[in-house]
């Protein structure tokens, strides 16, 4: 099998040799073998473990990539494919929530008032349900509640926060949108802007945004997913 030099790996997708070494460091590449001298001795499978590691970083960000290519060289196949099974089912989610709120969109285009508008079907919900249903903190919708974007109303026995339809169907678009890499002052605009049914065009646009990342994110999947593979075939993994 020939060898390569960490520049050679480095070259190949424009990286420094030290962040080649740094991803062998941190379990993304399988260890290399050293010379007498100590300098490390890469292989073609060190080649195609950098170009899956580099194309599930975009597809499942450095976070989830690290764990995937940590898992097969621990030789733990089954944790890796559980964590890619995971990454596809929350882009199905959100997949699924942008449809939702265009759906509501549609809808409050044609209603008389939003604040009457149930376009989730959800029935109310408190701050904890509301947290477990979106896969956030508590305090997460504290903040954005103190942002604008949350307007639940209190239990006059308890206090505590009730979170009905329109909040429900709030809570999923400041969700999206904030996958979607926006800053709470923009979403709170739009918020009020569906709240008003009116001035839709900017959540418009916002969503056309978010749906082109989501088919950029479902093609970035497909690539990795031939590159990981084909590092797992050729190095007998599966």
């Amino acid at each position: 099998m020939s060898t390569l030099r960490p520049a050679d790996l480095a070259r190949e997708h424009g990286l420094s040799t030290q962040a080649v070494r740094n991803y062998e460091r941190d379990g993304f590449l399988p260890a290399a073998e050293r010379t007498s001298s100590g300098y490390r001795i890469y292989t073609e499978a060190h080649a195609a473990a950098l170009r899956a590691y580099l194309a599930l970083v975009t597809a499942y960000g450095h976070a989830l990539a690290g764990r995937i290519m940590t898992g097969l060289h621990d030789n733990d196949l089954d944790t890796a494919l559980e964590l890619i099974d995971r990454g596809h089912h929350q882009l199905l989610r959100d997949r699924e929530t942008l449809d939702a709120v265009r759906k509501a969109i549609s809808h409050l285009t044609t209603a008389t008032g939003a604040a009457t508008d149930d376009t989730t079907g959800a029935t109310a919900r408190t701050v904890g349900e509301l947290a477990h249903h979106l896969r956030v903190t508590p305090a997460t919708l504290r903040t954005w509640e103190t942002a604008g974007i949350l307007t639940p109303v209190r239990d006059p026995a308890t206090g505590y926060r009730i979170f009905h339809a329109p909040d429900i169907r709030d809570a999923e678009l400041a969700h999206l949108l904030r996958r979607g890499g926006y800053g709470l002052a923009r979403i709170a605009a739009v918020v009020e802007q569906i709240r008003a049914a009116g001035g839709t065009a900017a959540l418009a646009d916002a969503l056309d945004g978010w749906q082109h990342k989501l088919t950029a994110r479902g093609v970035a999947m497909l690539v990795a997913a031939g590159l990981l593979g084909r590092y797992l075939h050729d190095t007998e993994r599966i």
